[in-house]
C-alpha cells in the first residue's frame, strides 16, 4: 500500500509513476487527498472537542468541590452534548478511514526508476541468458507425453480424486518431486535463510498484508465458513510472521524460506502452452523471503537473482533473466525479475521463478517497521523469490534430460533421489 504522506507530497510524480504501469491513477489519487484532508480535519475537530470536554471534566470538579452544584450541572450538560458530537465523529472518522483504506487498496506499487516501459511480457527486458540448449534424439517428447510413457506423474488420477489441474505424483516422479523440493532447502539454508514450516491456509489480515486481496480475490481458494484461504505462495505465511512488528536495525537483515503446496485458480484456454506441467491449480514451490533496511533492499535483490542463478547453474538447465517492464509486474511489486527455464521438446521458454523488491508496498499494509539508530521508526523493505516453483522446473529436466535410454537424473539431485535415470 502507497504511504498517504508520499501520495499528499508526490502526488504528479505517483501519477507518472503509475502510468508506466499503463495504470490511470489521477481519479484514485485525487480521491484518496480529498479524503484524507476530510480525516484530518475530522480528526482535528474531535481532538478538540476530547479537549474541551476533559478541561470541563476538571471544572465540573473543582465546582462540586466548592459547593456550586448550580453552575457544575450547567457544564454537566454541555460535557454530555460533548460526548454525542465526538460519538458522531468517530463515527464519521471510522468511515473516512476505511473509505480511505480501501481507495488506497486500489492503487498498485510505483515501479523502479529501472523498470522499463512497456504493456506485456513482450516489452520485458533480457538481461541475462546462459546455459546451453541440448540437442535432443530424433523422437524426443514433450514432457505430458514422458510423464505417461514412464508413468510417473498421472493427470488421469488427480482429475478423478479432484479436478484437472491436480496431478498425481507416482514413484520415481515423486521421488525426483522431493529430491528437489530438499535440495532448494538445502540450497536456502545453507545461504543463511532460515527454514520455515508454515500454515496452508491464511487469515483476511494475512491476505491483505502481503497484497494478495483484494487484487488476487478471484484466484484464490476461500473457505466462507471459516473465512480462511489457501495460500498462493509461502510468501503470504512467511511474510506474515512480520505482520504488525517492530524490528530494531540490529535484526535486519532477516532471510526466512520455506517449502509449502501452493494454489491457484488459473485460468486459460486449453493449449500446448498449458498443457501437462505448464499450468496447475496445485504445485509446489520453495520461497526466499527477506526483510531489509530501505538503504540495501536493491543490493539484496541482486543477491536472491545471483542465488537464483546458482541454482540453476548446479541444474545445468539454459535459463534467462528478464526484468520485467511496467505493464507485467504484480500488483505489489516495485522491481521483478523473472527466471525462465528453456524448454527443449516444446522450443519455448517457461517462467519458473519471480524476484521481487516491494520496498515499502507490503510492510505498510503488514505495519511491519523497525527502529533505527537514532531512536526513529520507519518502514522496513521485503522481498521474495521462488527458488523454486517445480512444476516447469520438473517439466524442464524430464524434457531437456530425456535420452532414449531414459530421462536423466542431474548430478546435483542424485544424492536426494537415490537413483539416476527414470527408465
Amino acid at each position: 500500500m502507497l504511504q498517504i504522506a508520499v501520495i499528499r507530497e508526490k502526488r504528479e510524480e505517483v501519477i507518472k509513476a503509475l502510468a508506466k504501469r499503463n495504470f490511470d491513477a489521477t481519479a484514485i489519487v485525487d480521491s484518496v487527498i480529498a479524503l484524507d484532508e476530510k480525516r484530518r480535519a475530522t480528526q482535528v475537530e474531535l481532538d478538540n472537542i476530547l479537549a474541551e470536554s476533559n478541561k470541563l471534566s476538571k471544572d465540573i470538579g473543582g465546582l462540586m468541590k466548592s459547593g456550586e452544584k448550580a453552575k457544575a450541572e450547567i457544564l454537566k450538560e454541555k460535557t454530555t452534548q460533548l460526548r454525542d458530537k465526538s460519538k458522531e465523529l468517530t463515527e464519521t472518522l471510522n468511515t473516512l478511514s476505511e473509505a480511505l483504506t480501501n481507495e488506497l487498496y486500489k492503487l498498485p506499487n510505483t515501479p523502479a526508476d529501472i523498470v522499463p516501459e512497456g504493456k506485456s511480457a513482450d516489452d520485458n527486458l533480457n538481461v541475462h541468458q546462459e546455459g546451453d540448449i541440448p540437442v535432443l534424439h530424433e523422437g524426443a517428447l514433450p514432457h505430458w507425453e514422458l510423464i505417461k510413457k514412464y508413468d510417473i506423474i498421472d493427470f488421469e488420477l488427480g482429475t478423478k480424486i479432484t479436478a484437472p489441474g491436480f496431478p498425481v505424483y507416482k514413484g520415481k516422479g515423486a521421488k525426483l518431486q522431493r529430491a528437489l523440493i530438499s535440495y532448494f532447502l538445502d540450497k536456502n539454508t545453507d545461504a543463511g535463510y532460515q527454514e520455515f514450516q508454515v500454515p496452508h491456509l491464511v487469515n483476511e489480515a494475512s491476505a491483505y498484508g502481503t497484497g494478495q486481496l483484494p487484487d488476487k480475490d478471484g484466484q484464490m481458494y476461500h473457505d466462507a465458513k471459516d473465512d480462511l484461504y489457501l495460500i498462493p505462495t509461502a510468501e503470504v505465511p512467511v511474510t506474515n510472521i512480520y505482520r504488525d512488528v517492530i524490528l530494531q536495525e540490529s535484526d535486519l537483515p532477516i532471510l526466512a524460506t520455506g517449502y509449502t503446496p501452493c494454489f491457484r485458480r488459473e485460468a486459460g484456454s486449453w493449449g500446448a502452452h498449458v498443457r501437462g506441467l505448464n499450468r496447475l491449480h496445485q504445485f509446489d514451490k520453495v520461497e526466499i523471503v527477506r526483510i531489509e533496511h530501505p538503504d540495501s533492499s536493491h543490493e539484496a535483490l541482486n543477491g536472491m537473482v545471483e542465488h537464483v542463478k546458482e541454482i540453476m547453474r548446479e541444474l545445468k538447465l539454459p535459463f534467462r533473466v528478464l526484468r520485467l517492464c511496467g505493464g507485467d509486474m504484480g500488483f505489489a511489486s516495485a522491481l521483478t525479475y523473472d527466471f525462465e527455464v528453456f524448454s527443449t521438446a516444446q522450443d519455448r521458454w517457461l517462467e519458473i521463478s519471480s524476484v521481487s523488491n516491494f520496498e515499502t508496498f507490503q510492510a505498510n499494509r503488514l505495519k511491519l517497521r523497525f527502529k533505527g539508530k537514532d531512536g526513529k521508526t520507519q518502514l522496513a523493505h521485503t522481498l521474495n523469490g521462488s527458488s523454486l516453483a517445480l512444476p516447469r522446473v520438473l517439466a524442464g529436466i524430464i524434457e531437456n534430460y530425456q535420452t532414449p535410454e531414459g530421462i536423466v537424473i542431474p548430478e546435483v539431485l542424485r544424492k536426494y533421489t537415490g537413483f539416476d535415470i527414470i527408465n
